[in-house]
């Protein structure tokens, strides 16, 4: 006679559960496998690693993760921040999108906000005089946010963040005015905003300056790329040959009050094997005072500094190379960076017609 045990019916339970459990946290762990992965590819460049900021915000700081909805987010990401930092990422996927913001929800100590949709009407009139009074230091006097970005060169060591600028297109589309009144009624911990107890603020004073910020507003704004189109290389033929075109960049560069720093072979570094040594070079120059300035503007700076013009002879024909720094600008996403960039296209564009003549 054979003997069968007889398993409990809430074993089988028990166990379904487990399973459907440990399926969900397998489920869990891939989504947020590839939201940190398309973070670390899209947005720690600028915001780092682990959230901790760099040259744009710090994400995972409490107090921004506290006034920030993933609606927010999501516009933020899309709007960008039109002549800051923040770039758009308009042509970026619904799904990639939503996977980021996933990802950030796990910094989170507190559940994302949501914030009331209804507008606040109050007296931008006398907003405009307290933000004047109370704001203005910090944020400019027209709203356009502080100067500079990075932590170890345009910012100091220790400042969090680079106050953000309030007349911004980006902001205004993204924001609530909710999420604005939570803001400055709480103040960012860690950060230089204090909350407005500490600025002497009533509730009736943070309407005003809800209403006075929102007055910037002029429009909603798309997803659409504001890229125009630049050649990315300037390039000039040279009447001249090879040397007697590297010692006419040379001078021009001097004659544009440049320092020639050294000239070195295009192959340098690469492990390449010629017969005879081709007549390639990269001419370096910089002025440091040009440089140093356009550093603290902007650390990103540095992708086209020092400056360089290449010269090379190829059959028969010598011509004369940069990069064309107009094109880099629309990268930055930077008003004042702009203005380093249409100098230094200037400059190039000069320094290139001078060697030529």
């Amino acid at each position: 006679m054979n003997t069968y045990t007889t398993i409990p019916r809430h074993y089988f339970q028990l166990a379904l559960i487990l399973i459907c459990t440990c399926f969900s946290s397998f489920q869990l762990s891939i989504a947020e496998s590839k939201g940190e992965s398309l973070y670390l590819e899209n947005c720690a460049i600028c915001h780092g690693n682990d959230g901790q900021g760099g040259m744009g915000i710090p994400l995972s700081l409490d107090g921004f993760l506290k006034s920030a909805s993933n609606d927010y987010i999501k516009k933020t990401i899309r709007l960008g921040r039109p002549n800051r930092i923040m770039p758009s990422f308009y042509r970026m996927p619904e799904s990639d999108v939503n996977e980021i913001i996933h990802f950030l929800d796990s910094w989170r100590k507190a559940p994302a906000p949501l914030w009331d949709i209804k507008p606040i009407v109050a007296d931008k009139h006398a907003g405009k005089i307290l933000y004047k009074n109370k704001c203005a230091t910090c944020h400019g006097n027209n709203a356009q946010g502080g100067k500079g970005s990075g932590l170890h060169f345009s910012r100091s060591d220790g400042l969090a963040i680079t106050p953000p600028a309030l007349n911004n297109q980006g902001l205004l589309n993204s924001a609530t005015d909710s999420m604005l009144h939570y803001i400055i009624t709480h103040g960012r911990k860690d950060t230089p905003m204090p909350s407005a107890k500490a600025l002497g603020l009533s509730d009736k004073n943070i309407n005003d300056l809800v209403s006075y910020i929102r007055s910037f507003q002029l429009k909603s704004i798309t997803h659409k790329s504001n890229y125009h189109e630049e050649p990315a290389s300037l390039i000039v033929d040279s009447p001249y040959s090879f040397d007697e075109t590297v010692e006419n960049v040379k001078r021009a560069i001097t004659g544009s009050n440049f320092v020639h720093i050294r000239d070195q072979a295009l192959t340098h570094g690469f492990n390449i094997e010629t017969t005879n040594s081709p007549k390639q070079t990269i001419i370096y120059f910089c002025n440091f005072s040009f440089l140093y300035d356009a550093l603290k503007i902007d650390p990103r700076a540095g992708m086209f500094l020092p400056c360089r013009i290449t010269v090379i002879e190829q059959n028969n024909r010598v011509q004369m190379m940069s990069i064309n720094p107009k094109h880099l600008t629309q990268l930055f996403n930077n008003d004042a960076l702009d203005e380093s960039c249409d100098q230094m296209h200037d400059v190039y564009s000069s320094i290139l017609e001078d060697a030529s003549l």
